[in-house]
């Protein structure tokens, strides 16, 4: 009786490296922050970044984090935008010089309107509110904000409030607080509903957004603004550009910068930081949608050779910058969007991004063969890319692989028919 072969291939492809080595070659001297990183979302790349790992004060960034649990709350079906709430004694705990919407206990208030006071107006007493709301208290809140951050994988964090008042506990830094962007506008992607708005009115308060970048870029649209003594002017930041990509047809980058000394300066440096990246860097497709990857032998079936192909494509960040000097952000034509360099005399000159880059793809097969019978999960290779002998980003193949045994009668002939030459 003939034996049919199924195989039923499910590659999917997962980030397990990332950037190595920074993509731009920015002097941080040149940037005026204390700490900042470029991430790109879709790869997960980070493209530059300096003091990225320091513990700081995240100051109102923190409500990035309240607002991605109170989004993900929505989306559960566990609260409502229209839902009303009433005000609880909890208001209270905001003090006076304390951003906040000036909510009185017994006030009614929408989870809508609580979200975009905690956004736009970084209302501390909407982050405790929507706090009360979700987990009962304010403890058991800040309970569950170190859980989410936990899972993200940001490592250089811990929250004690959700408002972002500094305490000596209270701390994350800017590759965690572009993480948690990530996770952000692509998990929770209304929050840019709200953080792209230009101003909020609430009782006859009326607030404009503190993100001045809003006002001059209209692909910027969001992500938080932040400020305390202790931290200086903070500020996340993305953007959304069109790319040649149809798998992308827009690009995303978050851009964090913190401890810039004012807050013209935190939009100027993080938006120089953003024009730079889009620039001089852009997304190339790495792998192709079913793409061979490799052939493995199989042995003991009927079928001869295992294909590992790729079911969609796989994106990598690589830059197009390709010159020894760092890139002096200070002189950054923020207009036109190139890099500026003086020579000796003075004179300068436009230092053009690379219309091509040099990528290779190594395979590292796992495995030499596959023997049948087969029904399980197999890591089966990993991709490395690299430009320029830099390791931008490695991928795992995951199969999941079927195949049946040949039968007896079928191996007998597979057997004979090795000793003749057809």
């Amino acid at each position: 009786m003939k034996i049919f072969t199924r195989i039923f291939l499910f590659v999917s492809i997962l980030c397990t490296s990332l950037v190595h080595a920074a993509l731009l070659n920015i002097n941080p001297a040149t940037v005026e922050a204390e700490a900042w990183t470029i991430l790109d979302p879709q790869t997960g790349q980070t493209l530059a970044e300096y003091n990225s790992h320091v513990q700081r004060a995240p100051a109102s960034l923190t409500k990035m984090m309240v607002a991605y649990i109170t989004l993900k709350e929505i989306k559960a079906g566990h609260l409502h935008r229209d839902e009303i709430l009433t005000a609880t004694p909890v208001v209270q705990m905001v003090q006076w010089d304390e951003s906040q919407m000036y909510l009185k206990q017994g006030e009614q208030i929408s989870i809508d309107q609580l979200i975009t006071g905690l956004i736009v107006m970084s209302a501390n007493d909407a982050a405790v509110t929507l706090a009360e709301r979700i987990s009962g208290n304010v403890p058991a809140f800040v309970a569950r904000m170190n859980q989410e951050a936990q899972a993200l994988g940001m490592k250089d964090t811990h929250f004690s409030n959700p408002a972002g008042v500094s305490m000596p506990d209270h701390y994350s830094s800017a590759h965690d607080l572009a993480r948690l962007g990530q996770a952000v506008t692509t998990e929770t992607p209304e929050y840019l509903y709200y953080s792209q708005q230009p101003n909020f009115s609430y009782k006859q308060r009326f607030h404009h957004a503190t993100n001045l970048v809003l006002k001059e870029d209209s692909s910027v649209d969001g992500l938080k603004t932040g400020f305390t003594k202790a931290a200086g002017y903070n500020l996340a930041l993305t953007a959304h550009r069109p790319t040649a990509l149809p798998e992308q047809p827009d690009r995303r980058l978050i851009v964090v910068v913190l401890g810039t000394q004012s807050a013209t300066k935190r939009a100027e440096v993080a938006h120089k930081l953003l024009n730079l990246a889009y620039a001089y860097t852009r997304n190339e497709v790495a792998i192709k949608d079913r793409q061979l990857i490799a052939e493995l032998p199989v042995i003991k079936s009927t079928l001869k050779m295992f294909r590992v192909e790729a079911r969609k494509p796989q994106i990598v960040t690589t830059s197009l910058y390709n010159y020894p000097a760092p890139i002096d952000l200070m002189s950054f034509d923020n207009v036109n969007h190139k890099v500026m360099l003086s020579d000796a005399n003075g004179l300068a000159s436009v230092i053009e991004p690379l219309r091509n880059t040099q990528t290779q793809i190594n395979v590292e097969l796992n495995e030499a063969s596959l023997t049948a019978p087969l029904a399980r999960m197999m890591h089966l290779a990993k991709i490395n890319v690299y430009q320029n002998d830099q390791l931008l980003q490695s991928f795992d193949i995951q199969d999941e692989v079927h195949i049946e045994q040949a039968s007896w009668l079928e191996r007998f002939i597979l057997w004979i028919k090795s000793f003749f030459v057809f």
